[in-house]
Order: C-alpha cells, then structure tokens, then sequence
C-alpha cells in the first residue's frame, strides 16, 4: 500500500516539478486569491502542446491542489520536500530502476513512520472464542448502568473542559520552500 502510494507521490512530484514558481497571489479581495499561471508552466518545461498535462491542469483536482498547497506559510510534508529538494536525485535516477525502487521504498517507509509515529505500540488481536463458548452458562449478565452516576460523569466532564484552554493542532506552519524554476525541468 504504501509503496503504491509513493510511486505515485514521486510521479506527482516529476509531473509538477517548479509548480511554485508558477504560482501568483492576488491580494484584491479581502482574503488572498492565489492562481497558477498555466501557461508559463506548459511555456517553460515546452510542453504547451502537451494535451495529458494540460487536460491535468484545467481539472478541479488540480484546482484543489492549487488552492491547497499554494499558499507560502503552512504545514509542509513530504511532497513539499520532494518537490523543493529531490530535484537532482529524480534527475539521476531517471535511467536506473534499481535506484527508482530504492527510492520508493524510502518514501514508502517515510510514509510508514508519518502514519504510525510510535511503532513500538502493538496493538493487541482479540483471541476467537473458543468452540463452544456460546454454550457456557457462567457468564455473567452485563450490569445495569447507573444512569445518575453517567449524568455525574458527564457534568464533570463539561465543567473540565470548559475550564480548559481550547486544543490546538500540534502541526508547525512553516515558509513552503519554493524549490527550483521550473526552466531547469526542460
């Protein structure tokens, strides 16, 4: 699964190499608008009569992918790195599939650590119940709740948590690094 998805993750990051660069914000409206200039991406790589990438750039999943990953100051991730300083070494390896499944394997395993920081934590199967466990009559009946004892615990609950400062994201905003020009890409 993971290798899968960094296949792909590498594929996306060749495909919109030096994209920032294209990028402009437009601060005419309250909030900023930010835009990507098409046809000087398709102009410097000298694709223009491309029709796969420009059918790419003028669908809504690139219009959302703009509208995410354009602004300058947020949270970066692997694809930002990718695209800002993997430049050289996707160069190099362009030629040389052991060197490309070398790659994906690392950035299957980036991703691996990114969804499961803390590895050592097993989780624990529950065991199948035995065979004719369902015929056993010592089984205790589940207890009755206490319902004033819930409306305790809830009420509790509430009263901490409104005492309490609100949660914030542990995510670290940075400046989006911009990688190099797209012309270095033809």
């Amino acid at each position: 699964d993971k290798e899968v998805r960094a296949i792909f993750l590498r594929l996306f990051a060749q495909l919109f190499q030096g994209y920032r660069s294209c990028l402009q914000l437009i601060r005419i409206h309250a909030e900023p608008v930010i835009h990507f200039h098409k046809a000087a991406f398709l102009g410097q790589r000298g694709l223009i009569e491309n029709d796969f990438l420009t059918k790419v750039l003028n669908g809504m999943a690139f219009a959302g992918f703009v509208s995410e990953r354009g602004p300058p100051f947020r949270t970066c991730d692997l694809f930002d790195e990718l695209v800002a300083f993997e430049v050289e070494r996707i160069k190099a390896e362009e030629g040389n599939p052991p060197k490309i499944i070398k790659h994906v394997r690392e950035l299957a395993e980036q991703l691996f650590k990114n969804e499961n920081p803390n590895p050592h934590i097993a989780f624990q199967k529950v065991p199948r119940p035995t065979e004719g466990s369902h015929l056993r009559v010592h089984i205790l009946p589940f207890p009755r709740i206490n319902e004033g004892r819930v409306q305790e615990l809830l009420q509790e609950g509430l009263a901490r948590s409104q005492g309490a400062p609100p949660a914030t994201r542990g995510d670290k905003k940075c400046v989006v690094p911009a990688g190099p020009p797209v012309g270095m890409f033809i």
